[in-house]
């Protein structure tokens, strides 16, 4: 049987960073912990539903938590982030305040760019399910994430829907992929993205998964890929 797994908790600690960095003790751990979740649901999930649609058009990729003993680090890695800093930083002062009466602590909030949203597995299953909202043809709308994202320098992706597709009575399973996916290779950089899709039939649940390369490769060729451009091949010296 095959055991599934999410390709960035199967790397996190090992070949990947975590998305929270802080300490505490076993008595403040479970606090903390909820506390960085309600920070990542208030963003994700605003109250406000123009607000929340303004952040998901903006595409917000992930979201890093540091702590220090005065304040909390919040950094958001935006693929358009003029949507969320707005004129002269209102909106992010905005924010900022939210969230400071949310959790009652200080907040220091960053807002980082994306180069390359077409290789953030997150961003292209948003794309999709945005597209899937408008009631585009799904084969087509595959077809279309998986040539931008090989375009793009990504070296595979996969593709994979789950629901009432086509207006279908019944529902099923239908993935795409193109290029190379290991995803039991650890040192494989695989970025993973889930999201729904509403329709009018029901949700229609969104997977992605991208190849950006290995982690082993020299640090320009890394670089390269997130930037979208495919790496470089080395010169293989041959002795005679």
């Amino acid at each position: 049987m095959g055991q599934k797994v999410n390709p960035i908790a199967f790397r996190t600690g090992v070949m990947q960073g975590w998305k929270s960095r802080w300490f505490a003790s076993k008595k403040d751990f479970s606090d903390l912990l909820f506390e960085d979740q309600r920070i990542r649901k208030f963003i994700g999930g605003h109250p406000d539903e123009k607000i929340r649609q303004k952040y998901r058009n903006a595409g917000i990729d992930r979201i890093e938590i540091d702590r220090t003993r005065d304040e909390v680090k919040v950094t958001l890695f935006v693929a358009r982030p003029g949507l969320i800093i707005g004129q002269k930083g209102q909106e992010v002062e905005k924010l900022q305040e939210e969230l400071q009466n949310l959790v009652g602590r200080r907040i220091n909030m960053k807002i980082e760019e994306i180069g390359r949203p077409e290789l953030r597995a997150q961003l292209v299953a948003e794309d999709i399910a945005d597209q899937l909202a408008k009631r585009s043809s799904f084969r087509r709308t595959m077809k279309r994430a998986l040539e931008s994202t090989m375009e793009a320098g990504a070296r595979g992706i996969k593709v994979q829907l789950a629901g009432r597709l086509g207006g279908a009575e019944m529902a099923r399973r239908e993935k795409a992929i193109q290029g190379s996916i290991p995803l039991s290779t650890i040192r494989a950089k695989i970025d993973y993205g889930f999201t729904e899709a509403k329709t009018a039939q029901g949700h229609i649940g969104v997977q992605v998964w991208i190849n950006n390369g290995f982690y082993e490769e020299n640090e320009s060729d890394v670089a390269n890929a997130a930037e979208g451009q495919a790496p470089k091949k080395s010169k293989k010296a041959y002795k005679r």
